[in-house]
């Protein structure tokens, strides 16, 4: 008989642990009194509770994600999985969060919440709870959702619906797996290391801008005076209007290039960014994963990364240098037999204090 896995249950809140208030729905209920209405779950895996969080999803912060992976780090070698409780409103974010901070995970990372509370008689809750805990339980590797008998990659989810208990989509991915009558069907099986890396520091000052039809520069002007980054959500798969386009690109009279204050639009690529240009940068890391060239990261003063930049011939990331502190050192990635289009990105690391 194979010995019963041993899973961490962590809770964070959300709707799947909520009970109704005078205030409405509030997350109430602990790990425990959740694992209470699942009894059939002793026959799947041996679970553990511990209640870290009790949030509104809406409430979560990159700070949580940190205290989330920090959890998860300290109690690793002692469990075979994990499961955490999370509100659906902001679950892919965690996913996602999760995904970078605990890379190369062997053991399954599981997320899971519901569109009701698990204590209503209609409710979503006890299903993918109970399968959130049998996925736990596989060979499943690395950061992942599990909603409605499907499971997704950890970076590819987004919540597209607010009322179906379909609430979660895998976006331009397949799903990892989906389970029927509980048994796990997989389709795809994430590669992992022998042990995680785990990290320990996010930057919060990361902006997005999503772009609509006749927006001007002011609102990406606005982002950027008050965070370290920006990113754009274009059209397509990366299409800029016109105008728009030679503003950021620099063409614009009385305009400093967006790119030069942290608005990073392109990598050595042609604006704006064709399925073509995806396709390449798909090809050629599909090359570097089946070859399994060693990434390596190296720090290098400003002048040394200027002339390092320009003998691999990247005008782009020499004008990013360009306009870096002059003490300031940079910290390029590659991996041997690397083509341009995935040649080293330069990222400063600012003085400390």
């Amino acid at each position: 008989m194979n010995e019963m896995k041993k899973i961490l249950l962590i809770g964070t809140g959300g709707t799947i642990a909520s009970e109704v208030t005078d205030s409405g729905l509030a997350p109430e209920l602990t790990t425990e009194q959740l694992l209470s209405h699942l009894p059939a779950v002793s026959d799947i895996c041996d679970v553990e509770c511990l209640q870290l969080l009790n949030l509104d999803s809406t409430n979560m912060t990159p700070a949580n994600w940190l205290e989330i992976a920090a959890c998860i780090r300290e109690r690793y070698g002692r469990y075979d999985g994990f499961v955490i409780t999370h509100g659906t409103d902001t679950m892919a974010y965690t996913a996602a969060g999760l995904s970078y901070l605990i890379q190369g995970s062997p053991k399954p990372i599981v997320l899971t919440g519901a569109q009701k509370p698990i204590g209503f008689d209609s409710t979503d809750s006890k299903v993918n709870l109970t399968d959130a805990l049998r996925c736990a339980a596989e060979d499943l590797p690395g950061v992942s959702i599990v909603f409605n008998s499907r499971v997704i990659l950890g970076t590819r989810a987004r919540k597209t619906r607010s009322k179906s208990f379909q609430a979660f989509s895998s976006i331009n991915f397949p799903y990892l797996a989906v389970l029927r009558d509980g048994v796990l069907l997989r389709y795809i099986r994430q590669e992992c290391l022998a042990a995680p890396v785990f990290y320990d520091r996010l930057d919060p000052r990361v902006a997005l801008l999503k772009l609509v039809p006749g927006a001007g520069r002011e609102a990406a002007d606005f982002l950027l005076e008050r965070n370290h980054a920006l990113i754009i959500e274009s059209f397509g798969v990366g299409g800029l209007p016109e105008g728009r386009q030679a503003a950021v690109a620099g063409g614009e009279a009385g305009h400093r290039p967006l790119y030069r204050r942290g608005l990073l639009l392109r990598h050595g690529l042609p604006l704006p960014l064709h399925a073509e240009h995806l396709e390449q940068i798909e090809g050629e890391m599909r090359k570097i994963c089946k070859e399994k060239l060693k990434l390596e990261r190296f720090e290098l003063p400003r002048e040394e990364a200027l002339k390092f930049m320009e003998e691999k011939g990247e005008p782009f990331k020499v004008e990013l240098i360009h306009d870096l502190p002059e003490d300031a050192v940079t910290s390029p990635s590659t991996s041997r037999g690397s083509s341009p289009i995935c040649a080293p990105v330069p990222t400063w690391i600012p003085p400390a204090g």
